[in-house]
């Protein structure tokens, strides 16, 4: 008896009892899909874009509200006049702001001192009234030597009184024209009929105070010869000695702008 082993396998066909021997009859199996981020919500919902990274390290991140699309800002504070003193301090806010229009001419200035000087003539008119009775009741005579005597016939009373009402209202015209109205609004009556202002850097009015200071002062402007009081006629700001102590701008204002806040 013949111990041969098992007849060999067809060629062509896979043997089946080798397990490392692929079935041409088998398909591939899946493939895991790719893992997806996780997301909290559900599948179709419209997801929200993504942000952009963040800047590097040194860089600030875009700032959205920098460009103002409305362009300046609308209570932005307005150019002061060319060469102002930037140490003024804030601007008052209980003071206007006034437009710059340009710089007074000196004969602009002199023509609202003028204006001025006739307004406190007229708050004076009683001085002169008691002035003019003195006058018409005095009486000169002449003696033999040739010494002359004035004499005053009536009563000095109504004069005096005439006289001192006067410098009373002069001294309150004065202090109403020159400090408060000047001091609080820029502008004394002169000046108001020229439509000039007299102003600090900020273009605000001075304050009362400051404006006594700077009348007082124009007596540095007429120490050398009144050179002080003709300075304005070639000064690129037109300033007098008192106005450039003062760091002080006599303008063509315009109207009041907004306050900056």
């Amino acid at each position: 008896m013949s111990h041969a082993g098992p007849p060999p396998e067809p060629p062509g066909e896979p043997n089946q009892s080798d397990p490392y021997q692929p079935d041409p009859g088998a398909t591939e199996p899946p493939q895991p899909a790719a893992e997806q981020p996780w997301s909290p919500y559900p599948a179709g919902w419209d997801q929200p874009p993504r942000q952009a990274d963040p800047a590097p390290y040194g860089q600030p991140p875009p700032n959205p509200y920098q460009q103002n699309p409305y362009g300046a800002a609308p209570y932005a504070a307005p150019a002061g006049p060319a060469g102002a003193n930037p140490y003024a301090g804030p601007a008052r806010p209980d003071r206007p702001v006034f437009g710059f229009g340009g710089y007074a001419s000196w004969f602009t200035r002199v023509g609202a001192y003028v204006i001025d000087y006739i307004a406190s003539l007229a708050a004076g008119f009683p001085l002169w009234i008691g002035y003019a009775i003195l006058i018409a009741n005095s009486s000169t005579t002449t003696d033999v030597n040739g010494q002359q005597t004035s004499h005053y016939d009536g009563s000095l009373g109504l004069p005096l009184t005439l006289i001192v009402l006067g410098c009373l209202t002069s001294l309150a015209f004065f202090i109403w024209n020159i400090c408060i109205r000047q001091g609080r609004t820029g502008a004394s009556v002169g000046k108001s009929v020229l439509a000039i202002r007299l102003v600090n850097a900020d273009q605000q009015p001075i304050g009362p105070g400051w404006s006594f200071l700077r009348y007082v002062l124009h007596i540095v402007d007429a120490i050398p010869c009144y050179l002080g009081y003709f300075w304005p006629i070639w000064d690129a700001h037109k300033q007098t000695f008192a106005d450039k102590i003062m760091s002080t701008y006599v303008i063509h204002a315009t109207e009041p702008q907004p306050r900056p806040y």
